[in-house]
């Protein structure tokens, strides 16, 4: 499955081989502090966590996995100084795909540097992917989740046109996070 570039961004699903670029972007204590109250993730933690945890979800040909996101050679990005950065990643995969995996409601995650925050790529990559993700006819709804205080990723989640589910514990093997549930049917 292919993305297709929107004017300012590329996108390309990430490979097992890519572990440098997610330890790179949890180096900063502003991205990961809704995640781990601002811990930074160690690359053991990549290589025996993250890297395992993505094979398992990982399916080229259905789109999911982390789609990593490049800043365009263009003007756009050329005035934040960003052209051909590496941004961050999408993540698509089943919702609840570690505890009861649901194919046919797509989990939606982001996690972008800071030096991009604000500027309307997150929402611009989610959005492409989206769009592309959600269009076998066995799919029939687009979630994400956030903690209820991640108001900027909750904004996403409304700009991509989801709604307020309800609030509950997420559950998972590496931690169980009270969050809010958005869904979008597509």
């Amino acid at each position: 499955m292919q993305i297709p570039n929107t004017p300012r961004l590329q996108l390309s699903l990430m490979t097992l081989d890519d572990g440098a670029l997610l330890f790179e972007l949890d180096q900063d204590e502003r991205v990961m502090h809704f995640l781990t109250g601002g811990i930074k993730t160690t690359q053991e933690q990549i290589n025996t966590v993250m890297l395992p945890r993505l094979a398992q979800y990982l399916n080229p040909s259905r789109g999911w996995g982390l789609w990593k996101v490049h800043a365009l050679d263009c003007d756009a990005n050329d005035q934040h100084r960003l052209s051909g950065e590496y941004l961050g990643w999408i993540l698509v995969r089943p919702m609840h795909f570690f505890t009861q995996a649901q194919p046919y409601n797509l989990e939606l995650g982001w996690r972008f540097k800071h030096v991009s925050w604000g500027k309307g790529y997150a929402t611009e990559a989610a959005k492409a992917v989206m769009d592309v993700v959600s269009e076998p006819n066995d799919v029939t709804h687009v979630s994400a989740i956030a903690v209820e205080d991640n108001l900027a990723s909750i904004a996403i989640m409304k700009k991509l046109g989801m709604t307020f589910q309800h609030k509950s514990i997420h559950r998972d093997p590496l931690g169980d996070t009270e969050a809010v549930f958005y869904q979008k049917a597509v």
